[in-house]
């Protein structure tokens, strides 16, 4: 006898499964994983945007003062927020009439559903991992606003976060532009990354993860001698192989299936990072409710995500272009 429920089996495995995808994409991307172990992964429940508190000032009240000295107590407006648009992302399971008959006994609906939704989680997996790297104009400017768009090539013009760039200085990020000649040469790469890295210096803070694509990666392993080359198969227990620079893991994202962009290296201080899902829409079915096309002989549930990637702290982010 057939299975009729189709439509809860594939509800009830996408929701019983959802935690497990979302904890999946993250354990399969470098960056999100960095941002999980800093506690950087922090879920909204609401609103028309998602707000970013940060910093830009100083207080202006600090000061010396001697004995009896008035000490000034103006306000001193040094707190702000960047707003970040919902983005959405879904990816459908279907499944036809025709299968449903065809895999008529219940463990077989069951092993159908369980392939449909394991590609449709990888599917998302890659989804995201790869619009974390996006410029947020994708699908429309429906895409996530990734690091093109966080660490762009020009950080001295455009809207990010709803601030001007062009206008304020502390939310310009830094650049090292190089022509491929010179970015790519094995004898020079580790000259310019010293130069970037003392950029985003301040104190104790400095960049802790370095994403570089397959180009950049060769180049980078090719300028350290033998004895200079410190691995980290753990990569900080992020699980990916890695070098390092400075105390900066240097992973690869440019392999099979990677998303860095050709001749880039972001040097990034991911404490001002944050990835947002929302905490109703963190890779869960849209509906449990069935659906149905309405001119086909289908069922189809959806696996649904909305959030966004933000930052609050432009200045302490960079970007190496061997591309100039």
């Amino acid at each position: 006898m057939a299975f009729p429920n189709i439509s809860d089996i594939m509800a009830t495995t996408i929701e019983n499964r959802s935690k497990k995808a979302a904890d999946n994409v993250s354990k399969n991307n470098a960056l999100l994983r960095k941002l999980q172990m800093k506690g950087k992964v922090k879920p909204f429940s609401g609103g028309t945007k998602i707000y970013q508190e940060l910093t830009f000032a100083e207080n202006s009240n600090a000061g010396f003062y001697s004995g009896y000295d008035i000490l000034p107590v103006g306000v001193s407006d040094v707190i702000s927020a960047a707003e970040y648009n919902i983005k959405q992302a879904a990816v459908p399971v279907v499944i036809s009439g025709l299968e449903m008959l065809q895999n008529s006994g219940k463990e077989r609906m069951i092993d159908l559903m369980d392939t449909r939704i394991t590609v449709a989680e990888t599917t998302m997996k890659n989804l995201i991992a790869g619009s974390l790297y996006s410029d947020g104009t994708g699908y429309g400017g429906k895409e996530i606003d990734g690091l093109n768009a966080a660490v762009p090539t020009a950080p001295n013009t455009g809207v990010y976060g709803g601030i001007d760039r062009a206008t304020w200085n502390f939310w310009r990020t830094k650049l090292s532009d190089q022509t491929a000649a010179n970015g790519l040469d094995p004898t020079k790469i580790q000259g310019y990354w010293n130069a970037l890295w003392a950029q985003l210096v301040r104190g104790t803070e400095r960049p802790d993860l370095i994403l570089v694509d397959a180009t950049v990666w060769g180049v980078y392993q090719a300028s350290l001698q033998t004895l200079q080359r410190f691995t980290s198969p753990e990569t900080g227990n992020l699980g990916f192989p890695s070098l390092k620079f400075m105390d900066a893991d240097v992973v690869l994202d440019g392999g099979i299936g990677g998303f860095c962009p050709a001749g880039t290296a972001f040097f990034l201080n991911c404490d001002y990072l944050h990835y947002r899902p929302h905490s109703g829409r963190n890779m869960v079915p849209l509906s449990p409710n069935r659906r149905y096309a309405t001119n086909q002989d289908a069922e189809v549930q959806i696996m649904a995500w909305a959030g966004n990637l933000t930052m609050s702290g432009s200045q302490f982010q960079g970007r190496y272009d061997a591309n100039g």
